[in-house]
């Protein structure tokens, strides 16, 4: 099967047909044809994992044991994430690519068959579900020596703009409740992958950060009237002191009550719930500051700073007038050779405890020499 589909940007989406079935779609800025097939022989792919629920904390957690077996730091030869060579066939068919997105070979959540629901949070006795979701491989670019931050703002720019065209299509799907646009970066973070690339997960389900973040806001507006993110980024420019970087159409600052020694959220100045609804102003404008932010992490301590930088969006159908777009970047590395460990505390108490003020690693970050 194939289509194509016209973005914003001048980007193309072309979608193909891989052999196992699963999709792979182009994002070009050139009009490419995308015409080669993937020559691999057919594979089985892996059957639906199952959620089971935690009734101590009513949280649903996913079992896919079938990703024992994926892929775990293969040499550059042998990634799979670069493109087709003649001494190699891989998960990308062309010889060449801007941006992909594909269906994941090794799928903690996929599609379910046939009707799917939810089974009530009812205690020791829920019973499981089938793990229904999706998820898929986001390659920023075919140069597996590259990181994000070292990407043009145009292929900044044809990134963001897959990141929209998928969370709008993953949205549409009834039994999809977030869509969720992430980067690991970093063995310290547990990549298994080193090409460049980050990953979506669309859940059935919110998952417990969502939740938590929709409770404190709906409480915050029963209370006050506002949107508890639009009073927090109000502060953030009225203290002034956390903010790293600006523009016309994003912030980007340290929280106040920052959980890691690096921790940065960005945030379109005019708020909206996801990524489908972002301005074209700001969408042009989001390279440049993103660039920036990954370029102060990286020259902290002139090493390349392992990372998790996540998109929080609000849920497809809940909470769209309450929660708020936000890119978060969290890093464990607190100086050159040392990480911070998630250990007693905060790991079964989730009580986290910071060694480092957010007003002194903000500082860092605005000291660090940007060069053109």
């Amino acid at each position: 099967m194939r289509q194509i589909k016209d973005l914003a940007a001048g980007v193309r989406r072309n979608n193909r047909t891989m052999a196992d079935g699963r999709t792979i779609r182009y994002y070009d800025t050139h009009s490419q044809l995308r015409e080669a097939n993937d020559l691999r022989p057919v594979e089985e792919q892996p059957p639906i994992g199952e959620l089971r629920l935690d009734p101590l904390v009513k949280e649903w957690i996913a079992f896919a044991a079938h990703r024992q077996t994926r892929i775990f730091l293969p040499p550059k030869e042998l990634c799979p994430l670069c493109p087709t060579t003649n001494a190699g066939l891989s998960e990308i068919p062309e010889s060449d690519f801007e941006v992909v997105v594909f269906d994941n070979r090794f799928p903690s959540l996929r599609p379910p068959n046939g009707e799917w629901s939810l089974p009530q949070n009812i205690g020791p006795d829920t019973p499981t579900a089938p793990a229904a979701g999706v998820c898929e491989v986001v390659c920023f670019t075919p140069d597996h020596g590259q990181s994000f931050a070292d990407l043009s703002p145009r292929q900044v720019r044809t990134v963001l703009e897959a990141w929209r065209d998928r969370t709008a299509e993953l949205s549409e799907l009834d039994f999809i409740q977030q869509v969720f646009p992430f980067e690991n970066r970093g063995e310290e973070i547990g990549v298994t992958l080193m090409h460049p690339h980050g990953q979506i997960y669309a859940y059935s389900y919110l998952p417990p950060k969502t939740e938590k973040m929709l409770r404190a806001a709906t409480e915050y507006f029963q209370q006050t009237g506002n949107v508890l993110f639009d009073d927090l980024v109000a502060r953030e420019i009225r203290d002034e002191i956390r903010i790293v970087a600006k523009n016309d159409h994003w912030i980007a600052f340290v929280p106040f009550a920052a959980r890691y020694p690096f921790e940065i959220h960005v945030a379109p100045v005019s708020p909206v719930a996801d990524l489908t609804e972002l301005s074209t102003d700001a969408c042009d404008s989001f390279p440049e500051i993103a660039l920036e932010v990954l370029q102060r992490l990286d020259r902290v301590f002139n090493i390349p700073m392992a990372y998790i930088a996540a998109w929080h969006q609000a849920p497809v159908r809940e909470g769209r007038d309450l929660l708020r777009l936000h890119w978060q970047i969290t890093s464990v590395r607190r100086a050159p050779g040392k990480l911070k460990y998630l250990a007693g505390s905060e790991s079964a108490m989730g009580a986290f405890i910071m060694d480092m003020l957010p007003e002194q690693s903000a500082q860092q970050l605005r000291e660090v020499v940007i060069t053109k």
